[in-house]
């Protein structure tokens, strides 16, 4: 036919030698915007479903479904993969251009750079890691031993209504009573009296008559230091060779000490309880659990991953603390020690060690010693030790860690809360005639996440940064009254100081929330700190001693005088 003669001729016009006919500038698909979408359908598809992925990960977290640190870990693993996909799809695929391949090869050259001068300095509370130089220096180890100008002895025997002397406060339950705080800092603001770098840890202050007791790391020794509140000036310190460190765990102590007629109790990241002469520092008694188990502290890690966390508590002629043991058992859930000679009084429990600390609660009428272990809570009679109750709350030293404590909330129920997906619980306690105790549950519910944080109860709400967001909860009920995301202060603590909470926010802000079981109402806010911050707060009569692993402070926060009276602006005072 006709067009046939014609394609042959134009076929015979090139002549023998000039190859097959150009493809029509439709059909280049290397060249055009439909070749490149007929090629890249499997690009596509992987951008579909990574997008896809990344909102259902979005929407979890929305839903309270997978806490922060999940869905930032999913995240990561998603980015990581599609990033590989797609540089492996563009640099592979055929007839690529030379550019893209050099861009891949650059871009892996690169990583491969920063894989070898970079290393995660350490992790957010929410696994957001934190980079760093290879061969940079861990701030605690730029700082020198302490040098103490005067050995003048501190009087830790008196005692004030404004001391601090345990974790979490005078009761150990967060709560501060008897002081008034000024709800404006803007018109009264409060006063740094000083801020000083200090040694790695995790550890809080606790004060006595003016002077203020903390633990911290500074290079390969673990060390017990006293403060002036009011100056900041160094009294004395006790020192050891002991060095804890773990990329999410941090460096250093993390137990926070405990003062008592004039004698400091303080548990190290590596097992050695120690008894301190709180005048200087000297040491009265030690005992290191680890060497009651034949356990190195490696082995030890291997068991409680994130170093011995627990405030000793004093209780009459007692300091009680956590044992645990081997990752396989056998295990020692508490020891009870002669608080003045260090000598074992009893032991109990049969349950490894969590990262809580022993509390002392009065239920059902009977006083005992409430131990928050790695799988479950329980009760134990503060004269032997001998296990009253317990009741199973999963969690596993090495992997779901357990930190809140367990709160007492009436006569004889009890809240129990934590992170890693676990429902908050009311437990209610009753103990028969014949001497017979029962533990049932009245509700469990998915509020109140902390993970390493706990709860302040007032009124019957419970307040919580549940999953780094404050949250409060009815305790009879579990109902949430409110969780609101202006409340995003991450992983930090908080303390109920009369009507007010104050919060510390894992950046290092300290902000003062009204205790509002209606709403979240801010009053006011300071940036105490600069740096992560998972330390709790101590209140000092109206001083506030706040640190983290790098730096701490205090702060003169302005009072109402009397409670009901007007505030008196700043400058008047």
């Amino acid at each position: 036919m006709d067009h046939e003669r014609n394609d042959d001729s134009r076929h015979a016009a090139r002549g023998p030698e000039a190859g097959p006919a150009e493809a029509p500038a439709h059909d280049r698909g290397g060249t055009t915007w439909t070749g490149c979408l007929r090629r890249s359908g499997t690009l596509i598809w992987m951008l579909v479903v990574g997008g896809s992925l990344a909102g259902m990960v979005v929407l979890w977290v929305q839903r309270g479904e997978v806490d922060y640190a999940t869905a930032n870990v999913l995240t990561m693993i998603l980015a990581f993969v599609v990033v590989i996909a797609l540089v492996a799809r563009m640099s592979l695929r055929r007839g690529a251009h030379r550019v893209t391949r050099w861009l891949s090869i650059g871009g892996v050259l690169l990583a491969i750079l920063a894989a070898s001068t970079l290393r995660i300095d350490r992790v957010s509370g929410r696994l957001v890691p934190r980079l760093t130089w290879r061969w940079s220096v861990k701030p605690d180890q730029l700082l020198d031993s302490p040098v103490i100008d005067a050995r003048e002895p501190v009087d830790m025997r008196t005692t004030t209504p404004g001391d601090f002397p345990q974790f979490l406060g005078p009761r150990r339950n967060l709560v501060v009573t008897g002081v008034a705080l000024a709800r404006d800092w803007t018109t009264y603001r409060p006063r740094q009296l000083w801020r000083q770098p200090i040694g790695a840890g995790w550890s809080g202050f606790t004060a006595v008559n003016g002077f203020a007791v903390t633990m911290e790391q500074r290079g390969p020794e673990e060390l017990v230091t006293c403060y002036e509140v009011t100056t900041g000036r160094l009294r004395w310190a006790h020192a050891w060779a002991a060095r804890y460190e773990t990329m999410s765990g941090g460096v250093g102590p993390r137990s926070t000490p405990t003062i008592a007629d004039g004698l400091v109790y303080a548990l190290g990241a590596t097992g050695v309880l120690r008894c301190l002469d709180g005048a200087t520092g000297a040491l009265v008694w030690s005992d290191d659990i680890l060497q009651r188990f034949d356990l190195t502290p490696e082995e030890d890690l291997q068991a409680v991953t994130w170093g011995r966390s627990a405030s000793p508590l004093v209780v009459e002629d007692l300091v009680i603390v956590p044992h645990g043991g081997p990752r396989n058992g056998p295990w020692c859930s508490l020891c009870a020690y002669d608080k003045r000679t260090g000598a074992v009084r009893w032991t109990g429990g049969q349950w490894q060690v969590s990262y809580a600390s022993p509390s002392l609660a009065r239920l059902c009428g009977v006083l005992q010693v409430l131990s928050v272990n790695q799988a479950a809570v329980s009760g134990h009679r503060l004269e032997d030790g001998e296990v009253l109750w317990s009741y199973p709350w999963p969690g596993k030293s090495t992997a779901d860690a357990t930190v809140p404590q367990a709160v007492v909330v009436s006569d004889n129920r009890l809240l129990l809360s934590k992170g890693y997906g676990v429902r908050a619980r009311l437990l209610e306690l009753m103990l028969s005639a014949a001497g017979a105790w029962q533990v049932t549950e009245v509700w469990a519910k998915p509020v109140l996440k902390t993970k390493f944080t706990n709860v302040a109860i007032q009124d019957q709400f419970a307040y919580a940064l549940s999953d780094g967001i404050l949250e409060c909860v009815e305790v009879d009920t579990g109902r949430r009254r409110w969780r609101d995301r202006r409340g995003n202060y991450g992983p930090g603590q908080i303390l109920l100081v009369g009507d007010v909470i104050l919060v510390q926010a894992e950046s290092g802000e300290v902000v003062m929330v009204e205790a509002n079981p209606d709403q979240l109402v801010e009053l006011s806010r300071i940036p105490a700190l600069t740096d992560q911050t998972w330390n709790n707060l101590c209140l000092y009569d109206h001083y506030l001693l706040v640190r983290n692993s790098v730096e701490a402070a205090c702060y003169d926060l302005p009072l109402r005088t009397p409670p009901d009276a007007p505030e008196v602006p700043d400058a008047a005072r």
